[in-house]
């Protein structure tokens, strides 16, 4: 700030010599000023650091496919690194048990019944003989009408990519995000190894590998927006099948005895592996541009797939509402993140608001969001009411069994029949809408889900039923209950030849 100095005290100065001076003190104040003025401009665009978020989702990942979930057999020691300097969620749940409506759950901030997207058409897989009711009608993608959480960054000034697996829509860029470079509308590679046959990824040289190659796009545009805000959404192909892994992965777990239910397939391992180098790939990149304090989520779309990778103590895998169906690693890093293991049950579309609330960033007010901010937990606070909260499961659908007989699921020929799941603290309700039967577990007691107390505690059992039928209410959940002309219960279906 400058100092004033009056006609008269100047007229004073220059009478006894120093007007010298007087234009030396007025010059030194206009560059204390302009001092002033930088220092202040830069302290204030120090805290303005650009606002990052690297969301990384893996496609049928397991809760237990990672180290540090207790895998002794598959080799994640980027992941298992990183999650000791991250909060690591034993209890988070994806939405759904499959690709399609787990995706559309954690774009949209709400349950599946909001939006529609229940499963992977066809809906009725199976042999119709053995599918006592038509299933409920079911959207492929979710409707532009919803915002994404892409489309929310955006609209916030956000540069927004989704690099890998979109399968929710046609063309992402439609629907919140900047740039694209993935598989559109497509569920799985056609291969892992260019020529890939995508619509939205030129092949690369031939022999390249899907993964490598998401996470190039993915530091390329690190790269080009390293100084802006962004919203970087990888949802790898990895470890959808088909099961390709790089050759010298495949060689390496062909020498390494199966263990704990797990190594019946050296490429889905290698996948694993693969998936893990190119997280520390990403690390690397964000170290090398220095990006300031990125937030970084690490997860899985649901379980893993139950005849290739066992998730004991958990109960079957992907497409069961059994806990391996459901339940996924979840891990997430960033200076404010608060390092440690919580036990919070979360559910993925939790991640909506709490994106949202870690980048200062409006929630829509044009549609649901039935997700819960987590930013308190993730600092280390407790909300002892999270505990309190239910989390619902919808899936008016059939899922046909991997392997007859081989998905521990409740019957040889499904992994899963209609019905919904309620969970609430420790206690966890199936209602299987064919049969309207219910099945009652203790989680603390029982997290593999064997011993089935519907009968011996009818009173829980009410308590839970008038909860799932409360929220099934209120979202309109649809209930199918036309019965299938073409149903025949006598009808067994033959078990098909298992690989060796």
């Amino acid at each position: 700030m400058l100092i004033q100095i009056d006609k008269g005290e100047e007229k004073l100065y220059t009478h006894i010599g120093f007007q010298a001076t007087i234009r030396m003190m007025k010059f030194s104040k206009l560059l204390l000023t302009i001092f002033s003025c930088i220092v202040l401009n830069n302290a204030a665009f120090a805290q303005k650091k650009p606002r990052q978020i690297i969301l990384i989702l893996a496609d049928d990942l397991g809760w237990k496919d990672v180290g540090f979930n207790g895998s002794r057999y598959y080799h994640t020691p980027v992941l298992d690194s990183l999650a000791k300097q991250s909060m690591v969620f034993t209890h988070a749940y994806a939405n759904a048990s499959n690709c399609a409506p787990s995706r559309a759950c954690l774009m949209s901030g709400a349950y599946a019944p909001r939006h529609g997207v229940f499963t992977v058409s066809p809906p009725d897989r199976g042999d119709a003989r053995s599918r006592k009711l038509v299933p409920s009608p079911n959207e492929d993608f979710l409707s532009p009408q919803l915002k994404t959480l892409g489309r929310v960054f955006q609209e916030a000034g956000f540069k927004t990519a989704v690099m890998g697996k979109w399968h929710i829509g046609e063309d992402p860029t439609q629907q919140g995000f900047d740039v694209h470079k993935g598989g559109g509308r497509m569920g799985h590679p056609k291969s892992y190894f260019s020529p890939y046959g995508m619509k939205y990824l030129a092949d690369g040289p031939e022999g390249e590998e899907l993964t490598d190659r998401i996470t190039q796009e993915s530091i390329r545009f690190m790269q080009e927006n390293r100084t802006n805000d962004f919203f970087l959404y990888i949802p790898q192909f990895a470890i959808h099948t088909p099961l390709q892994g790089k050759e010298n992965l495949v060689e390496k777990y062909k020498k390494l005895p199966p263990r704990d239910g797990q190594g019946t397939s050296p490429a889905y391992a290698a996948l694993v592996e693969n998936l893990d180098q190119n997280v520390g790939k990403l690390l690397a990149a964000v170290k090398s541009l220095r990006l300031e304090n990125p937030l970084i989520v690490f997860s899985s779309d649901n379980g893993g797939i139950a005849n290739l990778s066992r998730q004991w103590p958990l109960r079957a895998g992907k497409g069961s509402y059994y806990e391996g169906g459901l339940r996924v690693p979840l891990l997430v890093n960033n200076a404010g993140v608060k390092p440690g293991v919580s036990d919070v049950p979360t559910l993925l579309f939790d991640l909506f608001p709490t994106l949202c609330a870690w980048a200062k960033v409006p929630l829509p007010t044009s549609q649901p969001i039935d997700g819960v901010s987590f930013l308190d937990v993730w600092q280390g606070k407790p909300r002892p009411n999270l505990y309190e909260r239910s989390l619902f499961f919808h899936f008016p659908f059939y899922l046909e069994a991997y392997r007859m007989g081989g998905d521990d699921s409740r019957d040889d020929f499904f992994r899963t029949r209609p019905g919904s799941v309620v969970i609430k603290k420790n206690w966890k309700l199936h209602h299987y809408l064919e049969d309207d039967a219910y099945e009652l577990y203790d989680m603390n007691n029982d997290p593999g889900e064997r011993i089935d107390l519907a009968s011996e505690q009818p009173e829980k059992r009410e308590e839970l039923v008038a909860i799932l039928n409360k929220w099934r209410t209120e979202v309109s959940a649809p209930v199918p209950a036309e019965l299938n002309p073409a149903y025949d219960p006598e009808f067994v279906p033959r078990p098909k030849k298992r690989n060796k």
